[in-house]
């Protein structure tokens, strides 16, 4: 039953069966049925259903303070020999464009001082990465700090600040305000389920710009590489090791008000280790001014 309580779990941090099927990968019938087989099982209904929000009631708040701890626990079996026999076992998120980059250079260091840790890096979007860790799958993450407040129970340590630009095909007249080029060259847009590609377009609809939408992806490189093909525009962050061919894009600033993106470490506040602390430590060495 650990898929059910999983499922039952992530619906009751999304608030719906919606929301936790996106989070989880499946479709909302699969959701609707995991929940269905978990109160078949028990003999009673975990959730009070009100339109499209689906609450716990006193039965599945019981339930499901015990549930996150079987799956921690399902969890802890596939890491048998912890400590005791390899020196550790660290699961670590990070998003792409740092993982060859500031994260490369600080595991590097970091394996130099604790040569029997064993290390699990783990890729993903912002968002999904910062649920892990709130929820003890991973020890940390790598992520662009979100808008919103963090809960309690997670800290934050800045590392790089990136700035967001334009970039366009070769062609395109240098001296043409931005505003016009993504008014009327196709747009690549950066994926809006991820923090940075949220920035984006709350930049757009604050500076009342409408692209002209062709596609919507999260890999930077990939969108850089269209751009050089001549087939539109893209607003990016200039993020460490870009690999930019100025002979067939032009790289255009957005101003004084344009965004950045600010990535960081975000970490629980509680229980942590020598080997996390560390971590973290060659994390914020491994930066770059």
């Amino acid at each position: 039953m650990i898929p059910e309580l999983r499922t039952l779990i992530a619906v009751a941090r999304n608030g719906t069966f919606a929301a936790a099927a996106q989070r989880l990968g499946l479709t909302q019938s699969a959701v609707s049925g995991h929940i269905r087989r978990l109160e078949d099982a028990l003999g009673f209904l975990l959730f009070e259903r009100t339109g499209r929000s689906a609450r716990l009631n006193a039965a599945g708040v019981r339930v499901l303070e015990r549930a996150e701890d079987l799956v921690a626990a399902f969890d802890a079996l596939a890491d048998p020999v912890r400590h005791e026999e390899t020196g550790g076992h660290l699961r670590i998120g990070a998003i792409a464009s740092v993982q060859t980059t500031l994260v490369a250079r600080a595991l590097v260091s970091f394996g130099a001082q604790f040569p029997t840790c064993r290390i699990h890096l783990v890729p993903g979007v912002s968002l999904q990465l910062l649920d892990r860790v709130d929820a003890g799958e991973l020890e940390l993450a790598i992520v662009i700090r979100p808008a919103f407040d963090l809960p309690s129970n997670l800290a934050w340590v800045p590392l790089v600040t990136e700035d967001y630009a334009l970039l366009a095909p070769r062609m395109v007249d240098e001296d043409q305000d931005w505003r016009a080029i993504v008014a009327t060259w196709p747009f690549i847009r950066y994926d809006r389920s991820s923090f940075g590609g949220r920035q984006v377009d709350r930049f757009l609809r604050r500076e009342g710009v409408l692209p002209q939408e062709w596609l919507e992806a999260d890999e930077i490189q990939a969108m850089v590489a269209l751009v050089e093909s001549g087939i539109g525009c893209a607003i990016v962050p200039i993020t460490e090791g870009l690999e930019l061919s100025p002979n067939r894009v032009r790289r255009i600033l957005l101003g004084a008000d344009a965004p950045r993106r600010e990535i960081g470490v975000v970490h629980q506040t509680l229980g942590s280790t020598t080997e996390v602390d560390a971590l973290i430590g060659r994390l914020v060495d491994a930066r770059r001014d």
